[in-house]
């Protein structure tokens, strides 16, 4: 049986997808008894020379060219925009075409909404590279994990900002020239912010949530915070403590009854001896905890052509196999349940916490006494010089809330000779 597939971006990701297509036809024939092949590719740049494929089909910038097309079952869109891709996704799922997608962006933000669309059209829907580019998390949670409970799904989900915290680490790069480094090698765009804020990870941490909790949250449930303001001296005495500095995306049940989910994006103290600290440079990793299996960890790149291509190459044969089967039209994720947002006394964590003081007389006397008013207790504490006469403290607390984080910082801001300078959780 011949499936006919229709391109829509013909860039690093598409042309990793036609790359694998046709070096491994004979080995996705035998696993799926069908046989892809490319009839069109959709581009917005004609102009643009594409190699490292066999340039067997017709490369046009018109989307009817594969909107209309009867031969084409299934549609690739990895254009990597917003409206343009929202509107050919709704098309295709319109025109009963299944579809592939590797848009974490389109997804969390209208992913439901194109679920129910391909579902009333009796096709497939499927994203398993908008997460984590080659590793099969959302499937894995989507299959693997139907009779367990998930309490924790949290990780490395965003490349650009862990090869950025890995050179600083490693080889003492400042954050300046560690972003330099990352976009001389391509993990950077010229423009870092999606990445380096934190927004890469929270749309691909709103999918994660909905697979593993049946939820679905908007950016705007979650707390987020890049790595923008971590300073070297941070990531030092995080070292000297015992801790790597990590970006993490971590989703969890909260509360007495874990009736609630809390769901941020921030950077983390991961203890040297945890799996997390040692995934470096452009690699990605997601932990999964659940009741039955305990914690599990994923491990491999996050970007880049053949990894992201590969998982666009797993749905394909999903959906391959489904029509073959006449299966098609089945959910890749049909968890649903309702589970509220976390308050901010819910939150729990300790803490690593940075105060500067003015170096004089009480000024440190004045500290601790607003974290015993806030009920906030060390676990340790480091003093060093700073400069211009003030003092740097560094604190590592017991559990504390995000309330009683939020009394801290209103009270510090209303002190004289005190300066909250940073404030990270400790992950465990």
């Amino acid at each position: 049986m011949d499936i006919g597939i229709g391109l829509f971006g013909l860039g690093t990701v598409g042309s990793g997808v036609v790359k694998i297509l046709q070096d491994n036809a004979d080995q996705i024939a035998k696993r799926t008894g069908t046989h892809l092949l490319v009839k069109h590719a959709v581009v917005n740049n004609l102009e643009k020379k594409r190699t490292g494929f066999i340039n067997n089909f017709p490369i046009t910038n018109d989307a009817k060219d594969i909107l209309n097309n009867p031969e084409i079952q299934i549609v690739v869109e990895v254009m990597g925009t917003l409206d343009q891709a929202y509107k050919i996704i709704k098309d295709s799922l319109t025109a009963k075409k299944h579809v592939v997608t590797a848009n974490k962006d389109l997804i969390a933000s209208r992913g439901q909404e194109l679920v129910a669309i391909a579902e009333a059209n009796g096709v497939d829907l499927f994203f398993e590279a908008a997460v984590a580019g080659g590793i099969p998390i959302l499937r894995t949670l989507a299959n693997s994990f139907t009779a367990d409970e998930i309490s924790r799904v949290a990780g490395i989900i965003n490349g650009t900002s862990n090869f950025i915290l890995t050179q600083m680490t490693t080889n003492k790069l400042s954050y300046a020239n560690a972003l330099q480094l990352a976009q001389k090698k391509g993990f950077a765009e010229a423009d870092p912010t999606n990445d380096v804020a934190g927004f890469d990870a929270a749309y691909k941490l709103i999918i994660l949530s909905n697979f593993a909790f049946g939820v679905q949250p908007a950016l705007d449930d979650l707390t987020i915070n890049g790595i923008t303001h971590l300073t070297d001296t941070d990531i030092e005495d995080a070292n000297a403590f015992g801790y790597a500095v990590k970006l993490l995306g971590v989703a969890q049940r909260v509360g007495q009854d874990a009736n609630a989910i809390s769901i941020d994006v921030s950077p983390y103290l991961v203890p040297f001896t945890h799996p997390l600290a040692t995934v470096h440079n452009e690699n990605n990793a997601v932990l999964v905890n659940g009741e039955s299996v305990g914690e599990i960890m994923l491990y491999g790149p996050g970007a880049g052509e053949l990894p992201t291509a590969n998982s666009v190459l797993s749905d394909l044969t999903n959906i391959a196999t489904d029509i073959a089967l006449n299966t098609p039209g089945r959910p890749f994720n049909s968890f649903n349940q309702n589970l509220d947002i976390a308050k901010p006394s819910q939150r729990l964590s300790r803490r690593f916490i940075v105060i500067e003081v003015d170096d004089t007389p009480g000024a440190m006397y004045s500290v601790t006494g607003m974290f015993a008013a806030a009920k906030i207790s060390f676990s340790d504490l480091k003093q060093t010089p700073a400069a211009n006469g003030t003092a740097r403290l560094v604190a590592l607390t017991h559990p504390a809330s995000d309330a009683q984080l939020n009394v801290i910082q209103t009270t510090i801001r209303n002190a004289d000779g005190i300066n909250l300078a940073a404030e990270y959780k400790i992950f465990s």
